[in-house]
């Protein structure tokens, strides 16, 4: 064919069958029809192996929440074991400064200064830890005040406490001891 030449309508549909790619057949591969049977088992061995991994993470999550909470419990005392052992420490050098060689009326100031300066001490430790002296003043409140004694008292109105003769304790909003008093009768 020249250049200057148009093609004729059979040898351009001879250049576009050479251009198009040929059509392969699409072969279309039947996958096996599952039964509802087969479909329903699927479905409960998925969820069967799901229940098995959730109770076992259940487990797991148990297992550590009861470490834990037995760890809780075991050191709960722990930081209040270490606020005691200043004291402890002060009371050693209260024993240790009573066994000098000084004369007994220092030794005995010495002496009153460490215990008053470890009672403190103390004092404030057990506050720390929500430990406080009950008020034994007033009139007698059974829940807080044991009296174990009645007193004639014209200075006291009846029922009220008129001295207090072993202090009492508590623990947050609970007793740990009463107060032994005596009252005015």
């Amino acid at each position: 064919m020249a250049q200057n030449e148009t093609p004729t309508p059979e040898e351009q549909e001879a250049q576009t069958d050479d251009m198009t790619p040929p059509v392969e057949e699409e072969v279309q591969v039947e996958e096996p029809t599952k039964s509802p049977e087969e479909i329903l088992q699927e479905a409960l061995k998925a969820c069967e192996e799901k229940y098995l991994r959730v109770h076992a993470e259940f487990e797991n999550v148990k297992k550590r929440l009861e470490r834990e909470k037995y760890q809780a419990i075991e050191y709960a005392s722990e930081k209040f074991a270490k606020d005691l052992i200043p004291v402890l420490d002060a009371l050693g050098m209260a024993i240790a400064s009573a066994k000098s060689d000084a004369d007994a009326q220092t030794l005995l100031t010495k002496l009153t200064e460490g215990v008053e300066l470890t009672h403190k001490q103390f004092t404030s430790m057990l506050e720390r830890h929500g430990v406080k002296e009950i008020d034994a003043s007033g009139e007698l409140d059974p829940n807080l005040h044991e009296a174990v004694m009645r007193v004639e008292s014209a200075e006291y109105e009846s029922g009220h406490i008129v001295q207090v003769l072993q202090k009492g304790y508590s623990y947050k909003e609970r007793t740990l001891r009463a107060s032994m008093v005596s009252v005015a009768n």
